[in-house]
């Protein structure tokens, strides 16, 4: 029996999420383990969160985000590291490395480029990027850790575009309200009031209301969408309520958000876009971090890091 379900584990034709990880382990270890970070345990993670600067493959980008977490605390702003930056595989991190030196540059032409392929675009101006954005107003969280969006750009000052960076995570995250057992995760589209966080005064139900979610099947669930991908939603009518797209830059050689197989993309975005309205559709989709990385090398702007990016990320080109 065992023999019969490795044979049936190899035919699958999707990758598996394990072994998509401990490849990226074994890259991050041996990346750091070549900047002088050896004899690690485990190899792959950095001893303490103030190690993060190890961890991005740019001095100028870490110079960039020390400055600007500065620089927001002086204007009593948040900008908040998360607690594994340090981590070989922190999306992050990868959000810095791959993002950060189109920041520091003033250089978001890969970026917008790679977008207008997928169908999303931003209008011509001053396009500007910025790491960790907070609007305590837009769901009116008046306690607590507000939304925090990985990475915005603004046109002229106007949000055009909110991203979400996604690594090895297995999931988008869940409601914390289900997750600790104080909701049983029915569905409160026909009543809001079935919802802890719409009694606090949240505005996600609300919200969903107004755009149009509720009409595009969400009202028909039996269970709710937020108790599981309450951080998809969040983050999506945080840009829609903004006036911006909304797009999800993730590794699309792990099966979780993704994935190209025998019946066409599979993954958690293809699936929850199915629950956007088709009005909407223009302003919300995914791309790969492969896609950033190509069209950045294509520019021939950015050679003095992408290489080392590949290695950090196991993403070196076979010869």
């Amino acid at each position: 029996m065992a023999k019969n379900s490795r044979k049936l584990a190899r035919a699958w034709p999707y990758p598996r999420h394990a072994r998509f990880r401990k490849t990226l382990e074994k890259a991050a270890a041996a990346w750091f383990k070549s900047h002088g970070h050896a004899n690690l345990a485990p190899a792959h993670i950095l001893p303490s969160r103030n190690d993060w600067r190890d961890n991005i493959v740019l001095s100028e980008v870490a110079d960039y985000v020390d400055a600007e977490r500065i620089r927001r605390q002086q204007a009593g702003e948040g900008f908040p590291l998360h607690n594994n930056a340090h981590h070989g595989l922190s999306s992050q991190a990868l959000a810095f490395n791959l993002l950060g030196p189109l920041v520091a540059r003033d250089d978001l032409e890969p970026l917008r480029s790679v977008l207008a392929s997928a169908g999303i675009a931003w209008r011509d101006g001053d396009a500007v990027g910025a790491f960790e954005v907070e609007d305590r107003a837009v769901f009116n969280e008046d306690s607590g850790q507000p939304t925090s969006i990985d990475f915005m750009v603004s046109v002229d000052g106007v949000p055009a575009l909110c991203a979400e960076v996604k690594l090895v995570e297995p999931e988008f995250g869940g409601c914390s309200v289900f997750d600790a057992g104080d909701c049983d995760g029915r569905n409160p589209a026909a009543d809001f009031s079935l919802c802890y966080l719409h009694y606090i005064g949240r505005k996600y139900w609300k919200l969903l209301e107004k755009h149009g979610f509720l009409d595009a099947g969400i009202e028909k669930q039996r269970l709710c969408v937020l108790a599981a991908h309450y951080q998809f939603f969040r983050e999506m009518l945080f840009a829609l309520e903004k006036g911006a797209s909304f797009v999800l830059l993730c590794d699309d050689r792990g099966p979780t958000f993704l994935v190209e197989g025998p019946r066409g993309r599979r993954g958690l975005m293809p699936l929850l876009l199915e629950f956007v309205p088709e009005q909407l559709r223009s302003r919300v989709g995914v791309v790969s971090v492969l896609q950033l990385l190509e069209a950045t090398e294509a520019t021939g702007r950015h050679a003095d890091w992408t290489d080392e990016f590949r290695k950090k990320y196991a993403l070196e080109i076979e010869t």
